[in-house]
């Protein structure tokens, strides 16, 4: 397995209360900034064409929204490079908090946001300003969180520590369904309520999830110091000072390639988590596809969360002892036929067979995930590591996660596949 030789060097093993204190504070913002990032995806399958594009009819409607949603992933790679800039030159655990900020604040104005049937053409051009900015922050979260947990673990271990802010998404979809099953439940499946203000909810509880974690995250990236191969390299580098080139042009020029296989074994796992996420339940839901309730879906979707979170820690401990290129490289494969039978299984029409699709599309997605963040930040040199590993994830994201969605709505409104089902 590729590795730098920093984050390789044997170090003392940290306490079990340390860790126990940087698994919580490298999960704890990853989870609030993941359920932000994917409420915006349920609401983009259910409520947003309806909300947001009212004159353009199902299929261009999805389209519209879904693109809406593309946005995000041109900009995280745009915040891994700024983030990464400041976490290689002042800390890891420096930006974490103006991630969280940035995050909960684009996200209480989407439910703040009046319709287009309000403000006409306003309400989709803020809306796409909105979802750029959290974008911009989840792409700075994600390595920043990762190198905690990777560089802090014993190295034997760290596939198992670096997955606890992998529990992210996972945890995130499993709350934004929740959420929204809820409010669903208690308006009405097919109450004008729902969408009228309902789905404002779950974005405007994102404020208390923020403030909490502000106080929880605080506390504890306060209590932790910065990673021990960070606080070598800056100590290094007071020892022989030489003059310091930006961490984006370094990682650019010698590890070009560390960056295109990085961003390599992300795509896969991101084109499977965002159309199960997002593009499944448009699917499931729509009256002119599967018809499914959505009280059906979002159920689904909490068990095909959980099923996502067990896969993510049981692929990371695996990795420990095969090595994270075995299990990434194995999943891949097994993702290949399964694209191939997933629309059959789904399109047997009922609940089971949609629950069975989603969960085993979550399933493989865990299988690549789990070893990615121990991964990724293998690949590159503490200088940079940041910068790095931020690029590669949110490349692989930008091609993977953005674009699939959008091609799968397209392909959908074209087809008339809705029309067959």
């Amino acid at each position: 397995m590729l590795e730098s030789t920093a984050i390789r060097q044997a170090r003392p093993t940290p306490r079990r209360t340390s860790m126990a204190r940087v698994a919580v504070a490298s999960s704890m913002g990853s989870i609030i900034e993941f359920y932000d990032f994917l409420i915006y995806g349920t609401a983009a399958a259910l409520v947003f064409p309806q909300v947001f594009f009212p004159e353009l009819g199902t299929g261009a409607g999805t389209l519209a929204s879904f693109g809406t949603f593309a946005v995000a992933f041109v900009s995280r790679p745009l915040g891994a490079i700024l983030f990464g800039h400041f976490g290689d030159r002042l800390g890891r655990k420096k930006t974490l908090v103006s991630t969280l900020l940035i995050m909960g604040f684009a996200t209480v104005t989407i439910g703040l946001l009046p319709s287009a049937s309000v403000i006409g053409l306003a309400a989709p051009i803020i809306l796409v300003l909105l979802r750029f900015l959290q974008g911009f922050a989840v792409g700075g979260e994600w390595p920043g969180a990762a190198l905690l947990a990777a560089e802090y673990a014993p190295p034997k271990r760290r596939g198992l520590y670096a997955a606890f802010p992998q529990l992210g998404p996972s945890i995130g979809f499993a709350l934004a369904s929740m959420t929204f099953l809820i409010i669903n439940l208690t308006l009405g499946d097919v109450s004008d309520a729902f969408l009228s203000y309902g789905w404002r909810i779950p974005f405007i509880l994102s404020a208390v999830l923020v403030i909490i974690g502000l106080y929880i995250g605080l506390y504890i990236r306060l209590k932790i110091e910065e990673t021990p191969v960070f606080k070598a390299a800056t100590d290094a580098r007071r020892a022989a000072p030489v003059a310091r080139k930006l961490p984006v042009w370094e990682v650019v020029r010698k590890q070009p390639r560390q960056i295109l296989l990085g961003g390599a074994s992300t795509m896969m796992l991101f084109a499977f988590f965002y159309t199960g996420t997002a593009f499944l339940s448009s699917y499931g839901t729509n009256p002119e596809g599967l018809a499914h309730s959505r009280p059906t879906i979002l159920t689904l979707g909490i068990i095909g969360a959980l099923v996502f979170a067990v896969g993510t820690i049981a692929s990371a401990i695996l990795s420990d002892r095969v090595g994270r290129r075995a299990v990434i490289v194995a999943s891949c494969i097994v993702a290949v036929p399964w694209s191939l039978v997933l629309f059959s299984i789904l399109d047997i029409g009922t609940a089971w067979s949609f629950g069975l699709g989603l969960s085993g599309t979550l399933l493989i997605v865990a299988g690549i995930y789990g070893p990615v963040g121990a991964f990724l930040p293998e690949l590159f040199a503490t200088r940079y590591r940041y910068t790095g590993a931020g690029m590669a994830y949110n490349l692989g994201a930008l091609v993977g996660g953005g674009i699939t969605p959008l091609v799968a709505a397209s392909i959908i409104a074209t087809s008339g596949r809705y029309r067959r089902c």
